[in-house]
């Protein structure tokens, strides 16, 4: 019984898990903004090549 309460005790205690999810995370709030931003620049810069595209082709 004390060696059950002993492993919960430093079970509890324990920060390395923690700290791994944390920098999971972080990791993929860091993805999901670069996602976001290569996404929007991808669609203005589309837009901006389709608008050099119809400026060249008119006379």
């Amino acid at each position: 019984m004390k060696t059950l309460s002993t492993s919960i005790t430093r079970f509890l205690k324990e920060e390395e898990g923690v700290t791994a999810i944390e920098y999971g995370l972080i990791a993929s709030l860091i993805a999901v903004v670069i996602i976001t931003a290569v996404a929007l620049v991808g669609t203005n810069l589309n837009a901006v090549f389709s608008y050099i595209a119809g400026k060249l082709t008119t006379p």
